[in-house]
């Protein structure tokens, strides 16, 4: 007999009516059929396997596909207070070799939790990995709880980039704090040259034929795919071939202030009030002091985003995806409208503003579905002015600034000001600029009932993104310093303790992926 169904009152989605109780949630966006995957990283140091990492887990977070990083570099800080030299990378020290995979262990212990008690989806396990000996343990680790493997190796000869690399490299990392710029850079060199003496790159046409595995060759020069399993791995791929490494500036910001916002009514599609129209003749002025190359102009296809652009007297390109999310039977209604006549609607939207689905309208969650072809397009692209809308500016906003799901619908994206964003090592920096014209406050904070967290009663079908970095740290691993050899120190450098994880780390710099 057909299974009973009831509505959710906050997705509008269909839910089994079997009493039972408040389920975990397990995904935000796809829902995957298939086994949670262990994305494993191969490549020589410096070229950029951590930013690919970081960047790839950022965008599956954004879309709804709980993802997070094992780096094991910040395993083996932890293990060893105080790196001495390139000594202790070298094949050949026996002691090293023996903490360095219980490092790998370690992180792979933690992968299991994260996969099967965390929730997790993806886990991404960056380390060099540049021997089959150690693929193969990753492999049968793999094997024995069930998990699928998608193999990303970066791979670069062009000496230009890996010098570049070296350099961004040995001036941040944790392990060269304090020293000698000349002697961490020779260090460094001597650090790459022991990983190249055992590397072993993936053979897709013989050794690794029946591996799933994409190599990036040059910094996305080429690519080299091989025996795509499913859809999340399509898409890492489809993913990895439209990110770009120059140097760019992407300008976000909403429409000149409308009549709509004067009126504080939602949605529509009123013209620019007057202060709209200063605001489009102010952001023409700073467009030209900004003197950029090659500025694409994106819109929405409603009237005031066109409007806005108009006034800049520059091709434009609208995009229907842009336009602002569509509230439903609410369109066109102040808020206060919108509790006297449906106050149901309004509690349950301030309770869960991601997940919330206005009726016959969409959710935050429902836009950034449909805005990952504009991100898409982003990365492909280099200097961009986006003009478009609150809701819509927020999710594009969350994605670059890796914000979560909870974080999103509360970002603050005021009436005419740009947000400049300088894509970096591992994300971007962003500089709030207002244009000097007043307008409206359109932005409502977080109900202090909705701080509390959701009703533990609401049957639940998705999770949170873990996109956002862990408050706390648990130590991981022991420490392992009494088996590691002790190397001579090296000249110019004093050994110390350094932290778990340094923010802002380069690894590609300036020519890596951002």
């Amino acid at each position: 007999m057909p299974m009973e169904l009831t509505q959710s009152r906050i997705q509008k989605i269909w839910l089994p009516n079997d009493n039972r109780p408040a389920l975990p949630r397990r995904s935000c966006g796809p829902q995957l059929a298939n086994s949670p995957t262990v994305i494993v990283m191969v490549g020589l140091p410096a070229r950029g396997k951590t930013y690919i990492s970081k960047k790839l887990t950022r965008y599956l977070n954004w879309i709804g596909v709980p993802t997070k990083v094992f780096n094991v570099g910040e395993y083996r800080r932890e293990a060893v207070k105080h790196y001495s030299s390139y000594d202790f990378f070298r094949p050949d020290n026996e002691e090293a070799m023996k903490v360095r995979r219980q490092c790998a262990m370690a992180a792979l212990r933690d992968v299991k939790l994260y996969l099967t008690e965390e929730g997790g989806q993806i886990a991404v396990f960056d380390a060099t990995n540049t021997t089959r000996e150690r693929r193969g343990m990753i492999l049968n680790f793999a094997k024995e709880n069930g998990f699928k493997v998608f193999f990303i190796e970066s791979v670069c000869n062009d000496p230009n980039v890996v010098a570049t690399n070296v350099m961004e490299v040995k001036l941040s990392s944790p392990d060269y704090r304090d020293c000698n710029s000349t002697d961490a850079m020779e260090d460094f060199m001597k650090r790459i040259n022991c990983y190249q003496a055992s590397y072993q790159p993936l053979d897709p046409d013989d050794y690794d034929r029946e591996l799933s595995l994409i190599k990036v060759i040059d910094v996305g020069r080429r690519f080299l795919v091989n025996r795509v399993q499913d859809h999340i791995q399509s898409r890492i791929v489809y993913y990895l071939m439209n990110i770009h490494v120059q140097p760019r500036t992407i300008y976000l910001c909403r429409h000149g202030e409308s009549e709509f916002n004067l009126k504080g009514r939602i949605g529509g599609d009123s013209g620019l009030s007057n202060r709209g129209k200063k605001f489009a003749e102010a952001l023409n002025k700073f467009v030209e002091e900004q003197n950029l190359k090659d500025l694409k102009i994106w819109t929405s296809q409603l009237k005031r985003t066109i409007q806005t652009a108009e006034a800049l007297q520059l091709p434009y390109e609208q995009w229907k995806a842009l336009n602002e999310i569509d509230a439903g039977v609410c369109e066109e209604m102040t808020y206060e409208e919108i509790r006297d006549q449906h106050p149901e609607e309004f509690a349950l939207r301030d309770q869960d503003k991601y997940y919330y689905r206005y009726p016959s309208g969409e959710s935050y969650q429902d836009l950034v579905q449909r805005l990952e072809p504009v991100i898409m397009e982003l990365e492909r692209q280099e200097n961009v002015l986006v003009i478009c809308h609150q809701a819509v500016m927020r999710c594009l906003l969350a994605y670059f600034l890796d914000k979560s799901a909870d974080e999103m619908p509360y970002l603050k994206c005021p009436l005419h000001t740009v947000l400049k964003l300088t894509p970096v090592a591992y994300g971007c920096r962003v500089e709030s600029i207002s244009l000097n014209i007043e307008a409206v406050n359109t932005h409502r904070d977080r109900p202090e009932e909705a701080k509390k967290g959701p009703n533990p009663l609401m049957r639940r079908n998705s999770v949170t993104p873990l996109a956002s970095p862990e408050p706390t740290k648990k130590p991981r691993i022991n420490s392992f310093e009494e088996h590691v050899a002790v190397s001579s120190a090296l000249p110019g450098c004093v050994p110390q303790e350094v932290p778990t994880q340094m923010p802002g780390q380069p690894l590609l710099g300036k020519a890596c992926l951002t």
